[in-house]
């Protein structure tokens, strides 16, 4: 039942996508709604951590690395590594 907070909207979607979502949200034994909106939840997760790392990216193609730092952490990293039991 909506609250006060949740607005309810009305969404196309073909049966084949329909039929699928009912037969997971059953088989974890929730409900459609909350299997979408843990479904939208995770899409804009997904999308905020693709445009950080953009950012990141492109940040490092603005002012690039020294190469003397990019070396010594490569060798940081693998003494480090080259300790872990796994």
């Amino acid at each position: 039942m909506a609250n006060s907070l949740n607005k309810i909207i009305q969404v196309p979607i073909d049966q084949g996508l329909l039929a699928a979502l009912d037969e997971l949200s059953q088989a974890q034994g929730s409900s459609r709604s909350a299997l979408i909106r843990r479904a939208c939840h995770d899409y804009l997760e997904r999308v905020r951590q693709e445009t950080l790392d953009d950012a990141y990216e492109q940040g490092y193609r603005r002012v690039p690395e020294d190469s003397i730092i990019g070396r010594t952490q490569a060798s940081l990293a693998e003494q480090v590594l080259s300790e872990e039991s796994w």
